[in-house]
Parts: C-alpha cells; structure tokens; sequence
C-alpha cells in the first residue's frame, strides 16, 4: 500500500482483535495505525496497548481520526451508536467497513437517509481466523466504494482471507458456512482429539494432528478445486480402514446434522 491508511474500530471485541492482529502479523499494518474504540476502557486500553494500538474515547473520536471505520459493535448497537455519525462519515476521504450479522447496504442506506448515497459502505461478515491469516472475508456485492477504495479495501482484507463476494439475499448463509461454522469445526476438532486420547496419544498431539489436517484438506481442496467426494473417495481404498469411518459417520447421519446445525441458524 503506498500510503498507510488509519483504521479505525469501533467496538473492539474478539472479531475487532482478531482483524487487527492479523494485519499486524502479516505486515499489512503497524499498531499505531490503529484506533479503537469501546465500551470498556479498562479493557480496551489492555488490548489496544497489546499489539500498540490507539485508544479513543469515543466512536466520534474514531471517525474524526481515521480513514476506514470499521463497524464491530453488536448489531443492535448500531442504529444508536452509528446513526449520529452520518454527517462526519459523509466524507469522500472516509470508507465504512461494517462486519455486523443482518447489515446490507441497504439497511445502512436507511439508517443514513440522505446522506446514505455520500457515505461510502462496505458491508462484511468476517471470522476469527483472520487472526492468523487464514481467514474468509463473506463480503456484499453491492457498496457506494469508490473504485480506489475497492481496491485499498481488496488489498487489505487480501492479506488476511480469502474476499468472497457475494449477492445481498446471500450474505446470511454466507455467514453461517464461514462465520458460524469455525465453532462447528472446532467441536470436530476437539472430538478427533478425544478419540485420539482414547487411543493413547497425549492431547496437544491428538489436536496438532486434527488441527493440522483440517488446515491441509482446506488447502487441497483451494489448491485443485478438486469435488469434495472425490477427495473423499481417494482416501478410501475397497475394504479399507478409511471407508469403515465413512460408513459410520453416514449412518449416524453426519452431513444431515452438520446442515440441521445451519438450518437452525437461518431460521
């Protein structure tokens, strides 16, 4: 980026740290151009001097001193905390990312009213893996970005996810494949290490083994595009060890209970 833009949040909870963080990790940016703000001083001033961020006293605060406000207070939130802030987002020099669950462009354009079309919006679902790089970014088709903000924003997130864009009907489900779901895996990553223990081996190494080959079916599949099944199926040789755990997750109904679990989710 030939010139570092400030990023500014506004809430600084688990996904707010987890984007700053991988930022800084990856050398996207440094800590001091970072601002935050929360509900909480003592606790945002501990996480913000973690990885040598800015606090800021207000959300007002945020938005006069940087030039992408990133939206990361509950959802409920936002009509109260946000809403006030049209005149000064107004700006052509400003970009609002907002990476809150059930918010389009079109919610923000009511929420703003007029000043809605002098707004520059993004909205986003993000996860917590972009702590590490290895995140996915559920990103809204439509947006009032100008191109060179879509490029900026496209370069930033880039180093940390994979930016997947999607249609605005879409933005639900695509939150809960790749917002939701990492609490899905997990619970099938702490299973494998279960078993594993069962069998023997010590914990930290049953969950490096788990943790190491959901990285690596993820990274086979992004690398070949290869269908899932057919990844499935060259691991089961006839007769195998492999295809009697296939049969047994099929008959307690695995892939039935794992689109249950997003069901209940959009419902």
């Amino acid at each position: 980026m030939p010139i570092t833009p400030t990023v500014g949040f506004i809430g600084f909870g688990n996904m707010g740290q987890a984007i700053a963080k991988g930022w800084i990790n990856a050398g996207a940016l440094e800590g001091k151009n970072i601002v935050a703000t929360a509900a909480h001083l003592d606790k945002l001033e501990r996480n913000t001097s973690a990885i040598g961020a800015q606090v800021a006293a207000t959300a007002q605060d945020v938005v006069a001193n940087a030039d992408i406000i990133i939206v990361a207070i509950k959802p409920y939130q936002i009509k109260q905390v946000v809403g006030p802030l049209a005149d000064m987002l107004a700006d052509d020099s400003k970009m609002l990312i907002s990476i809150a669950a059930g918010w389009t462009l079109n919610t923000y354009k009511e929420l703003f009213g007029d000043l809605a079309e002098r707004i520059h919006i993004q909205c986003t679902i993000p996860n917590t893996p972009m702590a590490v790089g290895k995140g996915v970014l559920v990103t809204e088709s439509a947006n009032t970005l100008t191109s060179e903000q879509t490029a900026l924003f496209e370069e930033l997130f880039s180093t940390i996810s994979l930016v997947e864009r999607v249609d605005s009907d879409h933005m639900g489900i695509g939150m809960c494949i790749a917002g939701c779901a990492p609490a899905f895996t997990d619970m099938y990553l702490e299973a494998l290490a279960d078993a594993g223990v069962k069998y023997g081996l010590q914990r930290q190494t049953a969950y490096r083994l788990a943790a190491k080959m959901i990285e690596g079916v993820g990274a086979l599949y992004l690398a070949t595009q290869e269908h899932p099944g057919a990844m499935k199926d060259a691991v089961c040789s006839p007769g195998g060890t492999t295809i009697r755990g296939v049969a047994s997750l099929e008959e307690s109904a695995f892939r039935g209970a794992v689109i249950r679990a997003v069901d209940a989710i959009e419902a």
